[in-house]
């Protein structure tokens, strides 16, 4: 059995770039070698984040950035201290479908809000936590488009290409401001090999308490 303390992964990127096809692999993979795993996805993950996320992504509803950011934190806080804490201090190793990055990628770079403010907000929200590692699966607007096609846009994903040119360009950065947690995975791959990617680099990061099979 892996033994990883209080191991928190987050995975960001844009959609269609294959995050929650990721986390499921990963996730099995993590508990056929004998570890406890709990997937979540943000905003949602628990009762009360799940309804904020109905408000957040539904096309009929209309909000502004700052009234936008505040949900995302309200879920996020709560997602925390209800179900990331509680799971972290039992053992379990957490894969999460998106955490504070996106909010400085999407509310930050994309829609201009002050990255001061947003950093001040995700700091309390948070109470702190920071994930040991983020993957950034990287993805192209065409691409993204092309693997989305097939269902409905939510109310983000309505948004043009220029909004999110901004919030690739903002990951980049982020990429580049702390390049020991977040690692830029090229998701344009195949899944496999983009999962084999992640497997390496877990076993280069973590090569005392992670070995591949």
């Amino acid at each position: 059995m892996l033994n990883f303390l209080l191991m928190f992964i987050s995975f960001e990127g844009i959609d269609g770039c294959g995050k929650s096809t990721q986390i499921k692999i990963l996730s099995e993979y993590l508990i056929s070698l004998g570890n406890k795993v709990l997937t979540i996805r943000e905003p949602g993950g628990n009762d009360l984040s799940e309804a904020i996320r109905k408000i957040l992504l539904s096309s009929k509803n209309v909000i502004d950035p700052i009234t936008e950011l505040l949900l995302f934190e309200s879920a996020r806080a709560n997602l925390i201290q209800e179900t990331i804490r509680p799971a972290l201090d039992n053992g379990f190793i957490v894969l999460s479908d998106r955490f504070y990055d996106s909010t400085i990628a999407y509310q930050g770079y994309g829609r201009g809000i002050n990255l001061d403010y947003i950093t001040q907000i995700n700091t309390i929200a948070t109470n702190g936590l920071k994930p040991d590692l983020t993957f950034f699966l990287d993805v192209d607007i065409q691409t993204s488009k092309k693997r989305s096609n097939y269902r409905i846009s939510d109310r983000i994903e309505l948004s043009d290409d220029s909004f999110f040119e901004n919030v690739i360009k903002g990951f980049h950065i982020i990429a580049v401001n702390e390049p020991e947690r977040m690692i830029v995975i090229n998701a344009k791959n195949d899944i496999k090999k983009t999962h084999n990617n992640i497997l390496s680099i877990l076993a280069d990061k973590f090569p005392n308490i992670f070995l591949l099979s």
